[in-house]
C-alpha cells in the first residue's frame, strides 16, 4: 500500500517498537517502499508519559514538569537540562533514522482543565513555556530532528480529553491572546506545527483543525507559524473530529492544514485517507524543502551530555 499510495511520511507508535535494529530496518523499508532517502519518519518523544521509546533499550526521559519545577529554582539550569535531554533524545532518534519528533509540547495548562496534558506542560506562564520550548527545539534540531511544536493553538484549557470528545474553550479571544497563543508566537519560526482539536467558542464553531478562519486568521497571522501544518490525529483515536476517515481528512486540508496524520494502525482507514488526498500544494512542499534545511548536525558526548543532564537535575 505504501509503495502504490506514496504516502509524504510515516509515523510510529509504541505498538511498531521492539528492538533498535528492528526499528531502524523498519524505517529503511518504508523509505525504500516509498523510494525517498528523504520521506519523514515521525514519533511522539517527549518523555514521561508520552514517549514510544522505552527501557530497556532507551532512556526514560523525564517529563515537562520536572523542567518546569527545576525552572522554578534556577532557570538557567533548567534550559540547559532540557536542552542536553532533547540533544539526548534527538540522537537517539538519529540513530534510528527518524528525523521529526512530536515536541515540544506549549500547551499552558489552566486549574479545572482535563490532564491530557498535564505534566506534560513545561510550566504556568507563556514566557517560561516559550523559553523552554525553545531549548527543545534548539536539542532537537542540532541533533538533526525537527521539532513539531504542538497543539497550535493551544490545548491547555481544554476540559475534555480530545481522544474522548470535542473539548470547547470558552475563554475570550484577548485572553487566549495573553496566554495560549503567546508560547506558539514566540516560536512561530518552528519548521513544523500540529493542530488542536478544540472548539474555541470566540473564534469560531469549528474545531481548530478543521477551520479555515482559526487557521488562516490566527495560527497564520496572528500567530505568524508558516511552518509545515499537520492536523493532530483524524484517525478513530480521536473522538473530537465528526465524520468519516474521508471526510475528516478533506475537512482538515480545505482549512489549510499542508498535512493530515492518521495513527491508529487501522490499514482499510489509511486506504479511505488515500482515495481522497490530492497531491502536496506548493505551499506545502516549500514549507517542507525550508523546514528541511533547519535541520544542524552538531557533533555531541553522549556520556558526557547523560553526566552533566543528570547532574543538573540533581
Amino acid at each position: 500500500m505504501f509503495a502504490a499510495v506514496n504516502p509524504l511520511g510515516l509515523i510510529l507508535f509504541a505498538r511498531n517498537i521492539d528492538t533498535p535494529e528492528q526499528v531502524k530496518a523498519l524505517v529503511a523499508e518504508f523509505r525504500a517502499c516509498v523510494g525517498r532517502e528523504d520521506a519523514p519518519v515521525l514519533i511522539d518523544q517527549e518523555g514521561g508519559r508520552v514517549q514510544r521509546l522505552r527501557p530497556p533499550h532507551w532512556r526514560a526521559a523525564p517529563t515537562g514538569q520536572t523542567f518546569a519545577a527545576l525552572a522554578a529554582r534556577d532557570r538557567a539550569a533548567a534550559e540547559e537540562a532540557l536542552y542536553l535531554n532533547f540533544r539526548l533524545i534527538g540522537q537517539e532518534l538519529a540513530d534510528l533514522g527518524i528525523d521529526v519528533d512530536c515536541a515540544p509540547v506549549l500547551d499552558i495548562p489552566v486549574p479545572g482543565a482535563h490532564d491530557v496534558i498535564g505534566n506534560r506542560a513545561y510550566g504556568q506562564t507563556p514566557e517560561q513555556v516559550a523559553a523552554l520550548g525553545r531549548c527543545v527545539m534548539n536539542g532537537l534540531l542540532d541533533s538533526g530532528v525537527l521539532p513539531v511544536i504542538k497543539h497550535i493553538p493551544g490545548h491547555g484549557r481544554a476540559g475534555v480529553d480530545s481522544h474522548q470528545g470535542l473539548p470547547t474553550v470558552d475563554a475570550s479571544q484577548a485572553d487566549m491572546e495573553q496566554q495560549d497563543f503567546a508560547p506558539f508566537k514566540a516560536l512561530a519560526d518552528a519548521p513544523w506545527g500540529m493542530t488542536a482539536h478544540i472548539v474555541y467558542s470566540a473564534l469560531d464553531s469549528l474545531p481548530a483543525t478543521i477551520s479555515p478562519k482559526i487557521i488562516d486568521t490566527v495560527i497564520r497571522n496572528r500567530i505568524g507559524f508558516q511552518g509545515v501544518l499537520a492536523s493532530d490525529d483524524i484517525s478513530s483515536n480521536m473522538k473530537a473530529l465528526p465524520g468519516t476517515y474521508a471526510e475528516r481528512t478533506q475537512a482538515s486540508l480545505r482549512a489549510g492544514c499542508d498535512l493530515v496524520l492518521h495513527c491508529d494502525g487501522n490499514l482499510d482507514g489509511m486506504r479511505q485517507v488515500a482515495e481522497v488526498v490530492p497531491a502536496l500544494t506548493q505551499e506545502a512542499l516549500a514549507r517542507l524543502e525550508r523546514a528541511a534545511r533547519a535541520k544542524r548536525s552538531v557533533p555531541l558526548d553522549v556520556a558526557a551530555a547523560l553526566q552533566r543532564l543528570d547532574a543538573l537535575l540533581a
